[in-house]
């Protein structure tokens, strides 16, 4: 037990089994300076020694010729019980003959009698046991307890022999996950959540057992396999559903499944679970389709991905991202009013050209990396309001966004309040834009961080509201200053009863709480005097100007200075 660092005093207790009193008398002398010796005379003497539950055995020392039961047939018993065949066996006998008859039935050494060197023959113990318990510990460290499937470790390891010994064999790489599995917990109780994750583990051994077939459960939830190809997934894992359902008797379990078939076995063990998952990733929410294959379009996809996330800093450095602004116009009047703008980022890419937000911010908030995309533009925003300010006289706020990462950094208010304080701004000229799903998650902890930003003077617009996170009774509690509607009611109202009622039903709440409302996404006049009869506020969309480069916003904030000199004359 050196190797793992074991210094214990405790005496192994070890089982002799021979019917001449007298050979058990020498082998006991022998061992019993460090083993606590014990005996049977015959192997059913043995046999009831070693079921006995108050009784741990660490090495059998066993003679073969032997009345009642004969050495043979006890080792034949002890292979077979499960509980029994973790003790080693060391077979004593004088004939060449009984060794290979002994070997098959698992006998792991041998002691030649008549017994000559007592050094020996404790060094024979001493090795057997040592080995025994030593594979004992890696055995426990092999499995994961609660699925019976392997570690990662040890996962990675038999895919380098499967590779090494059936270099031939065309095989498969999977991903499954359980979709929020956090969900099973708090519905049905920690238990439940364990059982079906250890029913997880059974139901895949069984599904897959007449394949060449290896799996892991490297997280809570998520599940790797290497397997033998095949073809009938589909029927298999509709299978595992039913199965899955009928033993846990939850009506519904939503998984996933990305599956990278006839891996490439040039590719890391690393890269081929990487791609698996890519295509369990790529079905995430999709309830529709819970299986996808690996492709030769996700990998380019997925490279471009890699290629994005990889040059994100050096576009922050270069200023490669630059913010575009769309103002936001004020028609409660006669007359609309440039009233704010709204920061959108856009990345000019020095080689692969202009990106899509489309690319890269869902990609970003997903990795964690629209944090710093978030940092950029609030600064980059402020100066710009400043500029404004300073060159032409006149305050035009702008709403940044803040993304779900941002709520939870503790340095969040710190480094709002510095980026206003360096640009000598108002807390009031720099607007925090937070999507209505983002109340969904911790309502609680994000409530009380936005009460805090609102004590500090910041306004809150909630985005997108009416997606479908919030309920009526959650909107009474939640802290904002400006109510901005999704735009995809704008865009189907004058063809769609339903989104006109849902515009008529989110300005009414609107007024309720008694905050403005911004409708985005509009696109021409008849929208906008729709909007304007039912009360709506503000006016965001192409209607009045696409998003614009700093440069070109300045025409709007020239045009609203001439308006308010002309509207003072009056």
């Amino acid at each position: 037990m050196k190797e793992f660092g074991y210094s214990g005093k405790n005496r192994r207790r070890v089982l002799i089994v021979d019917d001449e009193e007298i050979n058990r008398l020498i082998l006991g002398r022998m061992i019993a300076e460090k083993y606590d010796p014990e005996y049977a005379e015959n192997g059913e003497k043995a046999l009831e020694l070693l079921q006995d539950p108050s009784k741990r055995y660490s090495l059998i020392l066993l003679d073969l010729w032997m009345p009642v039961m004969d050495g043979f047939d006890l080792l034949g018993r002890i292979r077979s019980d499960e509980e029994l065949s973790n003790i080693p066996v060391i077979v004593m006998t004088s004939e060449k003959a009984a060794e290979a008859r002994s070997i098959k039935l698992g006998a792991d050494d041998f002691i030649s009698k008549p017994y000559r060197s007592p050094e020996v023959i404790k060094a024979r113990c001493d090795r057997i046991i040592q080995l025994y318990e030593n594979r004992k510990i890696l055995r426990s460290a092999e499995k994961d307890t609660l699925t019976g499937l392997y570690t990662r470790e040890f996962f990675n390891e038999y895919i380098i022999q499967i590779d090494t010994f059936d270099s031939q064999m065309d095989m498969d790489a999977l991903v499954l996950n359980i979709e929020h599995f956090h969900m099973v917990n708090e519905m049905y109780g920690r238990s439940m959540g364990d059982k079906v994750l250890g029913c997880v583990g059974e139901i895949l051994r069984e599904l897959f057992g007449d394949s060449v077939f290896i799996a892991c459960r490297p997280d809570a939830d998520y599940f790797y396999m290497y397997i033998s190809h095949r073809d009938d997934y589909d029927t298999v894992f509709a299978r595992f559903n039913s199965e899955l359902s009928a033993v846990t008797d939850i009506p519904v379990i939503r998984y996933r499944v990305g599956i990278y078939e006839h891996v490439e076995k040039s590719n890391t063990i690393e890269e081929r679970i990487d791609h698996a998952k890519l295509a369990c990733d790529g079905v995430r929410g999709d309830y529709t389709k819970p299986i996808s294959f690996y492709s030769k379009e996700l990998h380019e996809v997925d490279l471009y991905h890699e290629r994005l996330v990889h040059d994100i800093d050096e576009a922050i450095f270069n200023r490669d991202l630059i913010v575009y602004y769309q103002p936001k116009y004020d028609i409660t009047g006669d007359t609309p009013r440039l009233r704010s703008a709204e920061a959108l980022i856009r990345w000019k890419h020095p080689e692969l050209g202009m990106i899509s937000p489309g690319d890269f911010i869902p990609l970003f908030e997903n990795n964690g990396l629209i944090q710093k995309l978030d940092h950029y533009v609030w600064a980059e925003a402020a100066l710009q309001v400043r500029k404004w300010k300073v060159r032409h006289g006149i305050s035009i706020p702008v709403s940044v966004n803040v993304s779900r990462v941002d709520i939870y950094d503790p340095d969040l208010k710190n480094r709002l309040s510095s980026i206003v304080k360096e640009n000598k701004l108002t807390t009031d000229e720099l607007m925090l834009e937070i999507t209505e799903s983002a109340y969904a998650d911790d309502a609680k902890a994000l409530i009380e961080v936005v009460e805090q930003l609102r004590g500090m003077g910041f306004k809150i617009e909630m985005d997108d509201f009416g997606s479908g996170y919030s309920s009526l009774n959650m909107i009474t509690t939640i802290p904002i200053d400006v109510l901005k509607m999704d735009m995809k009611f704008i865009r189907n109202m004058n063809r769609d009863e339903k989104s006109l009622k849902m515009v008529e039903l989110v300005i009414d709440i609107a007024k309720f709480l008694k905050v403005p409302v911004v409708a985005e996404g509009v696109e021409d006049a008849s929208q906008v005097e729709t909007l304007k009869g039912m009360g709506c506020d503000v006016i965001q969309g192409y209607y009045f100007s696409k998003p614009v480069m700093p440069q070109e916003f300045e025409e709007f904030i020239i045009e609203e200075v001439r308006r308010r000199k002309k509207a003072e004359k009056k």
